[in-house]
């Protein structure tokens, strides 16, 4: 097979419509323009191939002159399965790209609240740390004793939380 010119002019127009919608800044754009680019390089594996022929399968009577080349064929199916991986990264650009563009109002909130949550950590952190330099010795009497420091959950409990470390639990 000879490749045709109609085919030859349709590679390039894809080649160069992807190469200029792929500079735009829009993700959007960048997929649609990636798009082109693989269909584009699939049609120049496909007029690169050769000529036409029968399946590379050898049976009795056929002659090497008459099997197609498989290299083009495997190549062909390698850049469509790249091409669909690097389209589903771009959606999921895309997705998490929308994602934090649409939060609005709610997103200060979201980030405030983590705000919060890392001061009401650092307090808990600071809490814990003095909860058990107190409770060791209370502990080490209990288990000396033969007794069980543990309630249901596992965490020794040795003394009434201060009124600071119930705001907190709260």
């Amino acid at each position: 097979m000879s490749a045709s010119l109609t085919l030859v002019v349709l590679m390039a127009v894809m080649y160069g419509t992807g190469v200029y919608v792929m500079l735009e800044k829009s993700l959007t754009r960048i997929l649609i323009g990636f798009l082109l680019v693989g269909n584009a390089t699939n049609l120049l594996i496909f007029i690169m191939s050769g000529r036409s022929g029968t399946s590379p399968i050898i049976d009795d009577g056929v002659t090497g002159a008459d099997i197609v080349d498989p290299v083009p064929q495997v190549l062909m199916l390698t850049a469509i399965v790249i091409n669909f991986g690097i389209t589903a990264f771009i959606l999921a650009l895309i997705y998490r790209s929308w994602w934090l563009s649409n939060l609005g109002d709610e997103g200060d909130d979201v980030i405030a609240d983590e705000d919060d949550e890392e001061a009401r950590e650092a307090d808990q952190a600071e809490i814990f740390h003095t909860s058990l330099e107190d409770d060791d010795e209370a502990v080490r009497t209990v288990l000396e004793e033969g007794g069980d420091a543990d309630d249901d959950d596992g965490v020794p409990h040795t003394r009434e939380p201060s009124e600071q470390e119930r705001d907190v639990m709260r």
